[in-house]
């Protein structure tokens, strides 16, 4: 079977499964382009990309282009003759002369059943929309926004408790699997493209730290799938006596009676904490205070001092 020259690109943990598999495979892979380095963690030091640290072990060339729209960007992929190119979550647009570039053109892994979800943050809107079935698509790239045609599909079910890290993880996985299949019929010229139905499109705009924020007046099946969404990032946020609280994990109460107050009035029941919302109420499983480590509702309770008409804002 033909070798190609494959050039990848992607940036953070969901893309390592593909370049893993690549890596793997029977492929010629001839860099990785990565977004710059950024600061992370407490101290701020520059830290390399999850996908910049496996093709560094790997022996990989990397490339970091602050910008891909420059002559010196174009020249250097063209100087790698690259067959195709993949991206994974890149976090950027490819421009035109990139996309045509190679011969075989850009396909990308993408996180969600498109037309559904086109975007930087399919998975979290997927749960904050309540579906019960997503997926990931391997596209060919126009200059769209992840409107070109649809080369393979694979769907999956989404766990009634699967948070927004774990759902991610598994879709990373179910794309690289999807992806080398797609690679592997592409190669035997068995992969035929269909476009997609754009009257069936819905977006993904990107989520920011201010989404995290929640609003109790909310019904309570909504702010238990935010809470899902938002888990690890940006984490559901509200305030308790001022200080900010993160929940983490949280279940929707089946029973309501006895449960009363305005909405974001705390219940506390043993070693359950409850809320009340705009309709129904919260059971918060996993919490945690600025500054401090999550702690299960009933550790956090025998280390502060809340009680029942508490009000979370």
């Amino acid at each position: 079977m033909t070798q190609l020259r494959v050039v990848f690109f992607g940036t953070p943990e969901f893309a390592v499964p593909s370049l893993q598999a690549l890596l793997d495979g029977h492929d010629d892979i001839v860099a990785a382009i990565c977004q710059p380095d950024k600061p992370a963690g407490r101290g701020q030091h520059m830290a390399a990309s999850p996908v910049k640290q496996l093709a560094i072990d790997r022996g990989l060339r990397v490339l970091q282009p602050q910008k891909l729209r420059t002559p010196e960007a174009f020249d250097e992929l063209t100087d790698l003759h690259p067959d195709l190119i993949v991206v994974a979550a890149y976090g950027k647009i490819l421009p035109p002369n990139i996309l045509a570039l190679p011969r075989l053109g850009c396909i990308n892994v993408h996180a969600s059943l498109l037309p559904k979800y086109r975007g930087a943050a399919p998975i979290q809107w997927a749960i904050l929309r309540g579906e019960t079935m997503t997926g990931v698509t391997i596209m060919q790239m126009n200059e769209g926004m992840d409107t070109g045609d649809i080369l393979l599909q694979r769907d999956t079910a989404i766990g009634d408790t699967e948070t927004y890290g774990e759902l991610q993880t598994r879709l990373s996985h179910l794309g690289a699997a999807s992806l080398m299949q797609a690679i592997g019929l592409l190669k035997q010229g068995e992969l035929h493209p269909r476009p997609q139905d754009n009257q069936a499109a819905t977006l993904a705009p990107l989520i920011r730290k201010d989404d995290g924020r929640l609003d109790w007046t909310r019904p309570a099946v909504e702010l238990v799938r935010a809470v899902r969404a938002f888990n690890p990032w940006p984490s559901a946020q509200t305030t308790l006596d001022g200080a900010l609280l993160k929940i983490h994990r949280a279940r929707v109460v089946s029973d309501i009676s006895g449960i009363s107050g305005s909405p974001g009035t705390l219940q506390i029941r043993d070693d359950t904490i409850v809320v009340a919302c705009g309709s129904g109420a919260l059971r918060l499983e996993q919490l945690q205070l600025a500054g401090r480590k999550a702690l299960s509702a009933g550790e956090f309770l025998r280390g502060a001092r809340v009680k029942t008409g508490t009000q979370l804002r």
